[in-house]
């Protein structure tokens, strides 16, 4: 029984804990290079948005090796099919076998190689719940006018590393993102101080 007045102090990996599926795809990024996988904390956010909209088709702009897939996978509806898109063929080799170990069908995933840019103008208008990405952040300019193209009212776009630690083009870019998001009156936005920052807008 805990005391009136104690201060009750959780750590975040009581709340977000990593299986098998989410450590490989972890151990394949660190082998592979290139791509740093979501944090736990994170991943969770990324599982409850897609949970609290009952999400059945999710886009996700930067594949990885898997370990953001799950984790929307593991919030979208049974039989939702979850777009990912990335430039990297071996990214996408780690992600079906993470997907599969984690007990995914093959067709929950569908997998797009090149560059989201010129992929994304294929895909429906309206026709999602939510999309992540996960990507440069020097184009989340761009991925902002996509991806309130490609959502339905009451979607949600989230972006990751929204608050950039160094200065550049990276922060740049978040930071034109931040002030497109604020005063876009189709979106309501909310700022989560996740890892690197999660940045997410719902669609109006």
């Amino acid at each position: 029984m805990v005391a009136k007045g104690a201060v009750i102090e959780y750590d975040e990996a009581e709340y977000a804990v990593e299986d098998e599926p989410l450590l490989t795809a972890r151990r394949a990024a660190d082998e592979i290079g290139g791509t740093v996988p979501v944090t736990p904390a994170t991943g969770a956010a990324l599982r409850f948005f897609a949970t609290a909209i009952a999400a059945k088709a999710v886009v996700e702009i930067g594949t990885g090796c898997g370990s953001s897939g799950i984790w929307l996978l593991r919030g979208m509806r049974p039989g939702g099919v979850l777009t990912s898109v990335d430039t990297e063929p071996e990214y996408h080799r780690m992600a079906r076998k993470v997907f599969t170990q984690a007990g995914f069908a093959a067709n929950q995933a569908r997998l797009i190689l090149g560059r989201s840019l010129d992929v994304l103008p294929r895909l429906s208008d309206g026709a999602y719940d939510l999309v992540f990405c996960d990507a440069d952040p020097v184009a989340y300019p761009e991925y902002l006018t996509a991806s309130i193209r490609l959502l339905r009212a009451g979607g949600i776009a989230v972006f990751n590393d929204a608050l950039p630690r160094d200065a550049g083009p990276a922060e740049d870019g978040a930071r034109e993102l931040a002030d497109m998001i604020r005063i876009d009156d189709r979106v309501v936005p909310l700022l989560l101080p996740i890892a690197g920052g999660l940045l997410a807008a719902i669609k109006k």
